[in-house]
């Protein structure tokens, strides 16, 4: 238990498993695979907002940056690697938030504290593989082609107040990598969990 935790406070939540989550205190095995998509799913990119009838969720995104990670990629990706583009927002899921991205310096250490203890637990629990310091850059890059392609397709920004205001220097993709019906669409929170865990169980190593 963290030493500034009060005794008698209550940091878990219910998932809809029914297992408990202690956020201050994760474990791997405090939630399923189902629980993470569901989670990834119901939670929302830019602050829930969005020119579409739904918002973006956070599963969308994970496919989506990890479809770009594989188009960039010469060699192609380990099923590891794979793994670890669509974990790499999965503390979100758990958490369900994801803060915009000017707000995050406001949020403080204990925010961060937080985050990084889930997606240790996550790390340990999907044996993800840490980053090299090339491999982080490339991840970076196709997390900010992505944040650009949704801040245009999904959101409405344009391509100058990407540039100046999000000061976003990866252009947006034309494209819908993802393929989506019609393109850039928002998927519904189901459809979004149902994609992301497909894609994570055939990632995951054999049993």
């Amino acid at each position: 238990m963290p030493a500034s935790r009060p005794a008698a406070a209550r940091a878990w939540v219910r998932l809809p498993s029914g297992r408990r989550l202690d956020l201050l205190d994760p474990t791997p095995f405090d939630w399923t695979d189902e629980d993470l998509a569901i989670g990834l799913a119901r939670t929302y990119r830019w602050g829930g907002h969005s020119a579409w009838p739904l918002p973006l969720s956070v599963a969308q995104h994970s496919l989506l940056v990890l479809a770009l990670r594989r188009q960039g990629s010469g060699t192609g990706l380990s099923d590891a690697f794979a793994r670890r583009e669509l974990l790499h927002d999965a503390d979100e899921g758990l958490l369900g938030f994801d803060p915009i991205s000017p707000l995050k310096p406001f949020l403080g250490e204990g925010y961060a504290a937080v985050a990084a203890r889930l997606g240790a637990a996550i790390a340990g629990r999907y044996a993800v593989p840490a980053w090299t310091a090339e491999e982080k850059r490339a991840h970076k890059r196709a997390d900010r082609i992505a944040a650009a392609s949704e801040a245009m397709h999904v959101v409405g920004w344009t391509r100058t107040e990407i540039r100046q205001t999000l000061r976003i220097t990866e252009a947006p993709v034309d494209f819908d990598p993802l393929a989506g019906e019609p393109p850039w669409a928002p998927w519904p929170a189901d459809l979004a969990a149902e994609r992301f865990l497909a894609a994570l169980r055939r990632l995951m190593p054999p049993a």
